[in-house]
Parts: C-alpha cells; structure tokens; sequence
C-alpha cells in the first residue's frame, strides 16, 4: 500500500490508521507548498491533486472516509471496526458518516471564518453537533461499543482541531475524549517527520 500524504491535512487520519492497524506502507509526503500535488505523476493518482490517496494493488481511494472505512474493513483482524450485521456496525457507519458530513464542515467553516466563533448564530450549529457527539459518547471512552474504532480516528481528528479553536469549552468530556485519544502512540508516529 501506498498513502500519499501531506501534514496538517486529511491525510493524517488516513495515516493514524495505517498506524493503528500496524501493517506495512509506503508513505510519500507531497510538499503542498512547493505544489508538488500538481505533478503530472500525482494528477496520474488524484485528478483534483488532493491529500490523501491510498493505492492498495489495482485500487486507488481518494479521500479519507473511503481510505478509512476500506483498511478497517481490509484488516478485520485488527477490530478497528464493529463485524458487519452487528448493531454496533449501523452506529459504526453512522459515526463515520456523521464525522465526514456534518461535523467536518461545521468546524471547518469555524477554522477557516475563525472572526465567526465568537459569533453565538455561528456557533450555535456547531455547538448542536457537539452535544450529538457528548451524547453518542455518554459515559464511554469511545464512540461505538466497547472499543476504539476507525470512527473515534475521524472523530477525534476533527474534535481535536474544534479544541484547538477553543470551540469545546462547554464539552469538557469531549476534550478529554480528544486528548486521551490523540496521545496513543498510532498518533504520534502519524503526525511525526
């Protein structure tokens, strides 16, 4: 397998997986500053030039929630994902989805408009996300069933960037949902040179 990547980008979820799950891959680190995502070698790989890409054999996947769900599923021995027909799998699916599709804009909206976190009309829709999330998670340390999941990757990747932004004051066990999950050492050899 091969995962093209580049800092502070999507692609670290991609690589906190292949982290988790241990297994061997290629990473190539794309300068986006140096438009190295614009080489006719990488528009081979991704059309659009963006991070990530993972090339697994003949297939090729171009964002992360694809990435993701398809090395939880390739790997089922690593139980990065709840067994398929379980009920803990319907919410497994429904936190990725979630994660991807609504909290992901709503905080990125917030990070890339910071001048409009203070502005309560802003943050409301935001803050209706977060108390989904502290309600999903209740008294658990993770999202789905008993065990961590390619779900809590997506969803503390982008709950770590809403606290970054100090938009989790009001969700204490959120944070510490973030910052219990962005020690494990998967994340650290993820967000490392």
């Amino acid at each position: 397998m091969k995962l093209y990547f580049a800092p502070r980008t999507r692609a670290t979820r991609a690589r906190w997986l292949l982290e988790e799950l241990e297994v061997p891959y290629e990473l190539v680190t794309l300068d986006l500053a140096r438009q190295e995502n614009t080489t006719p070698e990488y528009l081979s790989v991704h059309p659009q030039g963006e991070v990530p890409a993972l090339v697994d054999g003949h297939l090729t996947l171009l964002d992360s929630l694809s990435i993701c769900l398809h090395l939880a599923d390739r790997f089922p021995e690593k139980h990065l994902a709840p067994p398929p027909g379980s009920s803990d799998r319907g919410r497994y699916y429904q936190g990725m989805v979630f994660a991807e599709t609504r909290l992901e804009p709503a905080v990125m909206e917030l990070y890339k408009n910071p001048q409009r976190a203070s502005d309560v009309s802003m943050r409301h829709p935001l803050a209706v996300l977060l108390d989904i999330v502290d309600k999903a998670l209740g008294t658990r340390d993770v999202l789905v069933g008993n065990t961590f999941t390619a779900a809590d990757v997506l969803t503390a990747s982008l709950l770590h960037l809403a606290n970054t932004l100090m938009l989790l004051d009001a969700h204490p066990r959120l944070v510490a949902y973030v910052r219990r999950h962005t020690q494990r050492p998967a994340v650290r050899r993820a967000v490392s040179g």
